[in-house]
């Protein structure tokens, strides 16, 4: 280990942890760019929960677009209290336990790093069957050839699964290159379809006459039910699930916040522009579309965001032509957002490996600094994972892991201000938002430990059917860690009790 990996300092101040040892090459600018991968998953939730849940699904898009923004924000805090830490939001969550738990804090970390991982990486496979069927409208491409990989999957085109395997291999080589290749394929990314989204946001202000109130007002249910009735907030736990998994994606900006050159000032900027931008989106895209084009019209376009998003511009532009615009606008979001699925998850894996808590070969990290085994893991097993057939499928799959990580999180926020309220914080928020990142944990938990199974069973997009298999299938491969956790247990044991990866030994 690098003497420039562990930080100490006095007893009242921040003690003793382990870095990333990743270069220190972006900025708040390169974190921002990257996280928002995040927010353009509003490209895919829009249509299923709108579809599901009808007009009042309206506030529960805002409600917890919101709870998203505190978590950015609690992140920065914590972020400029260990700056060398990377990974995510999962990479500060044990240091708030470590004192207090030190024997329970190691699985704390291991485990809420492998949840956020599973949670991360199966984006990219969703995005790539989204791919595939845009592409194959936008050049009339026949998908009648399918291939069904597995009982219980969903019949793939050979068309998408030839594609996404090309675009997963395609986005590796940015993000083998290092942090600064890697930001900057995600600036141009981010810009080219960022703008547009933005554009498609404000539209109807150039076009009033389009938007209609009354699509909107009274907010109800698509089954008649009143905004207030049980019916719809116990609708509202079971598409929960779903926007979970979407709206606080924004947070993939601090996967990078520990190569940032100057964590103490561009975590809060990155994490802060992250968090305000994401409620805009998932706030104002769902509000605009259900007044434009009504609940039929999103129902019947809900699976396919190229049509929902182009019947909105249609409705909006009239012009015909720009429906392939918006497709084109599509697949870029949906690369940037693949982009981030490699190389974010990635680097929550590093962490962990060089915390002790995973086998070594997670941390090794290739000539340009960058975990070069545990992209390359995500990469195949994004192709592998297309084989599934179906995002819907995915989603129940990826979030047994994603909500459940940030548990911990929200909750060591909590601990942090109240065990250790002396700690320098070179950004400190209110002291009352601790109760807010408490209650914030409260909901992420409830989430996750009722809402996901409830989806699982109904099944979380309309027209989808029962989902328990994929939900214990993911439940499955959080098990997963334990034998790897052991493992590396055992050969530090046989190393003479060394518990994290010497540098000599991940560097390539």
């Amino acid at each position: 280990m690098s003497d420039m990996s562990i930080k100490i300092s006095s007893d009242t101040e921040v003690g003793a942890y382990q870095g990333g040892e990743l270069t220190k090459g972006t900025n708040w600018w390169g974190a921002f760019v990257v996280g928002l991968a995040g927010t353009i998953l509003v490209t895919g939730v829009t249509g299923p929960v709108l579809a599901g849940a009808g007009a009042a699904a309206i506030p529960e898009f805002f409600f917890v677009t919101v709870t998203g923004a505190v978590l950015c924000i609690c992140v920065a805090e914590m972020a400029t209290m260990l700056p060398d830490r990377t990974g995510g939001c999962p990479a500060y969550a044990y240091f708030a336990f470590k004192d207090r738990f030190p024997r329970s804090s190691p699985i704390i970390n291991g485990v809420t790093s492998w949840m956020y991982w599973l949670g991360w990486w199966p984006v990219m496979a969703v995005n790539n069957i989204l791919i595939g069927g845009i592409l194959a409208t936008l050049f009339n491409v026949n998908i009648s050839h399918t291939i069904k990989f597995m009982a219980g999957a969903v019949p793939i085109p050979v068309f998408t699964l030839i594609v996404g395997a090309i675009i997963c291999l395609f986005l590796f080589v940015p993000s083998y290159l290092g942090i600064r290749l890697g930001t900057a394929f995600a600036t141009l990314l981010g810009l080219l379809s960022m703008i547009p989204l933005t554009f498609l946001a404000i539209s109807p202000i150039f076009h009033p006459s389009v938007f209609h109130v009354t699509n909107i007002w009274p907010m109800t249910t698509p089954g008649g039910h009143s905004f207030f009735s049980l019916h719809t907030w116990t609708l509202f736990l079971e598409y929960t699930a779903l926007l979970t998994w979407n709206v606080i994606a924004m947070e993939a900006a601090a996967c990078y916040l520990g190569e940032c050159k100057n964590p103490s000032r561009d975590a809060p900027i990155a994490m802060s522009l992250e968090g305000g931008y994401g409620v805009f989106i998932y706030t104002v895209i769902p509000l605009v579309f259900f007044g434009v084009l009504g609940l039929s019209a999103i129902q019947s376009t809900a699976a396919d965001p190229g049509a929902l998003f182009g019947g909105f511009m249609l409705h909006v532009i009239h012009v015909t032509a720009l429906q392939d615009v918006v497709d084109v606008v599509l697949i870029i979001a949906l690369l940037l957002s693949s982009l981030n699925a490699i190389m974010g998850p990635a680097r929550s894996l590093h962490q962990a490996a060089m915390d002790g808590d995973l086998p070594k070969i997670f941390a090794h990290r290739n000539k340009h600094n960058v975990p070069d085994f545990s992209m390359a893991l995500n990469t195949l097993l994004n192709i592998i994972l297309i084989a599934f057939g179906a995002p819907a499928v995915i989603y129940i799959f990826s979030n047994v892991g994603y909500v459940g990580s940030f548990v911990p999180v929200m909750f060591g926020y909590y601990f942090l201000r109240r065990w250790k309220p002396n700690l320098p914080r070179p950004f400190r928020l209110p002291e009352w938002m601790k109760y807010v990142a408490l209650f914030v944990g409260v909901f992420y938990l409830i989430a996750w430990g009722w809402g996901i199974p409830l989806c699982s069973l109904h099944g979380c997009a309309v027209g989808s059917g029962n989902e328990l298999p994929q939900f214990f299938l993911g439940w499955a491969v959080v098990l997963v860690w334990f034998p790897l956790w052991g493992w590396r247990k055992h050969r530090d044991r046989k190393a003479g009790g060394v518990t994290a990866a010497p540098l000599a030994e991940v560097e390539a």
